[in-house]
């Protein structure tokens, strides 16, 4: 029966084996825990293909779906990218944060804590695994103790965090004192249009979207991602965001699915604020952290196009993006780790000529951001397609050609660092860098995805076909 948990075993068994790692080896010694790290999170990976049995535990609080289960593979393919592009950053002798273990130790706690909100079935379990989820990761954001901005993005982060997670609580506590019960099944027959059902899920809402980086509730998000190291910048970006954008569809179609009228409304104001300022904050930006951070929100707008549906195309349209989102943006991030990390700069300007001392990084970085654009024919395009063809089936004609325009803006945006890579003339060009096995791997792995996932329609059958489990 417990097998039905073995994502979760399976990555607390690889935290302890690490930490008993970081006790054996010292000193010099620690850099021997990266492979070991890698590859023991490479078994997590293979792992999670193996058939597992489906169903209810502890009474309903923990929940197993083929739909769970394949979302959790997601997580662990895309954490797996990110160790991989983080273990030449961890491995070098003079950075200050040279606790390898520690590291690894971090992000799989709080991957098992987004496992565990993802089989969620009561919103006990959903809070306890959000904090898991979140609460490590600003150890890590204020990792890099010498910068202003690092300890200043932790900060940013907790005080986010926890006024998130009370308003979260607040709206748990009113649905829970208007029906009496926290499980998902049973609050979805008796929720109704009563003013304070409808109160408590503006609040749990509110909770969920500062997760998202949702307009309004964005505005941490640009100097936590400045502030954090790149790899960790990318695991907000992708990971935590892909796994609230899961578990804000659970909450709407399996909680508050009685309540469409409202919950659609609110999310169609927030999905045209978040597309266009996002798109016209990003413009602006010069350093690429927030650069991209700013184009995660408006990738946030563009998602929640599915989530309006409230349907099972719209469901399979979301995490079908989500996955091509994954290869996307951990490819462009890959790159910035790779520059940053050998040569320290992290400005456009700083790219001006990079194609003519690294052309294989600029073709990986240009693929990567034409899919965040949605340029065909990489699979950014069948992403984005899909989710405008499952709006459009809903009639949300207007949103749809709000989000046409916003996909034309972010054109822009995206093609200036294209343009600085291969057209800008710089006489002082970044050199050639040499990157590790690891990093090649890592981009390999997101080219791959960025190519050819779009032409392999059947994986979006797939999805469609166990979507019903949500």
């Amino acid at each position: 029966m417990f097998l039905m948990m073995r994502f979760e075993i399976l990555l607390i068994a690889t935290a302890l084996i690490l930490l008993i790692c970081s006790l054996i080896f010292k000193g010099e010694k620690r850099a021997k825990i990266i492979p070991i790290a890698v590859t023991l999170f490479f078994i997590n990976v293979l792992a999670g293909y193996l058939p597992i049995e489906t169903g209810e535990m502890f009474g309903g609080m923990y929940r197993t779906s083929a739909l769970n289960i394949f979302f959790k593979n997601i997580l662990n393919a895309g954490v797996f990218i990110i160790f991989l592009q983080s273990a030449g950053w961890l491995g070098k002798n003079h950075n200050e944060f040279h606790y390898p273990a520690e590291y690894f130790l971090i992000i799989i706690s709080s991957l098992a804590g987004m496992d565990f909100m993802i089989s969620s079935g009561d919103f006990l379990m959903l809070f306890l695994g959000l904090e898991l989820a979140t609460i490590p990761i600003a150890a890590l954001v204020a990792a890099d103790i010498h910068k202003n901005k690092s300890a200043e993005g932790g900060v940013k982060l907790i005080l986010s965090a926890a006024l998130s997670s009370g308003i979260l609580l607040f709206g748990i506590s009113v649905l829970y004192a208007t029906t009496g019960t926290i499980y998902f099944s049973e609050i979805f027959k008796l929720v109704e249009y009563d003013k304070l059902q409808i109160l408590s899920f503006i609040f749990i809402f509110t909770g969920i979207a500062f997760k998202i980086s949702i307009v309004p509730f964005h505005l941490w998000t640009a100097d936590v991602y400045e502030g954090a190291p790149v790899n960790i910048t990318s695991y907000l970006s992708v990971i935590s965001k892909a796994s609230a954008v899961l578990i804000l569809m659970i909450v709407l179609y399996r909680v508050f699915g009685q309540i469409v009228y409202i919950w659609s409304a609110v999310i169609y104001v927030t999905a045209i604020l978040t597309m266009t300022i996002g798109n016209l904050f990003a413009i602006r930006q010069k350093n690429l952290k927030r650069y991209l951070a700013f184009s995660s929100i408006a990738q946030a707008g563009f998602i929640l196009l599915g989530v309006i549906c409230g349907t099972t195309v719209g469901l399979t349209s979301v995490i079908y993006f989500l996955l091509i989102y994954i290869f996307s943006n951990l490819g462009a991030f890959g790159v910035v780790a790779i520059v940053s990390n050998a040569t320290g700069k992290e400005e456009m300007d700083d790219y001006n000529g990079f194609y003519s001392t690294n052309p294989k990084l600029s073709f990986a970085m240009m693929l990567s951001l034409f899919s965040l654009a949605g340029i065909p024919p990489v699979a950014g395009f069948f992403g984005k397609f899909f989710l405008f063809t499952a709006a459009a089936k809903q009639g949300y004609y207007l949103l749809v050609f709000i989000a046409v325009v916003n996909a034309t803006i972010s054109l822009y945006y995206y093609l200036l660092i294209v343009k600085a890579m291969f057209i800008n003339e710089n006489e002082n060009p970044i050199e050639k860098i040499n990157s590790d096995f690891y990093a090649k791997a890592g981009l390999v792995i997101c080219m791959i995805g960025i190519i050819f996932i779009g032409f392999f329609g059947v994986i979006f059958d797939y999805i469609n076909s166990i979507s019903l489990t949500l």
